[in-house]
């Protein structure tokens, strides 16, 4: 199945290995506890380039808030949940992520009124149930 050029929303899952303080870009340092996060993004260009740019541990500008946490040795993204939709859908995905998951405050929502766009979870299964729920699919990239 050819995947290019997807546009849309995805659900990155992140584990963070140990506790730990990262500086964030201008939100400052923020202690993330050891556990699975879900960070929600948008691309609106190509879905599979910016996975790809999520997955891949190479030294890599820093962009965004998620750039920050993802550059750690202790941190790695482990699977993507996409759907191809339009940006909005993004903050809207994020508020329905909130009411399951617990959230980062400010983290990666610097161009919108959400509390966060990124949450923690207990669990992988909890969070895949919540990405299938609100109609994402697994993408293909994941490493597990």
């Amino acid at each position: 199945m050819a995947m290019t050029k997807l546009k849309g929303i995805y659900i990155l899952a992140v584990q963070v290995s140990r506790d730990k303080n990262v500086k964030v870009g201008s939100l400052g340092q923020i202690h993330f506890r050891k556990g699975l996060y879900a960070y929600v993004g948008s691309a609106q260009n190509n879905l599979e380039k910016r996975l790809g740019r999520h997955f891949e541990k190479a030294a890599k500008r820093k962009f965004w808030h998620i750039d920050y946490l993802l550059a750690e040795d202790d941190v790695s993204a482990v699977k993507a949940y996409f759907k191809e939709a339009a940006k909005p859908e993004e903050c809207l995905t994020a508020q329905k992520l909130a009411k399951s998951g617990f959230p980062v405050k400010g983290f990666g929502c610097s161009d919108c009124s959400c509390v966060s766009h990124l949450f923690m979870f207990e669990s992988p299964s909890m969070l895949e149930n919540v990405c299938l729920k609100l109609g994402f699919k697994p993408f293909p990239l994941s490493c597990e």
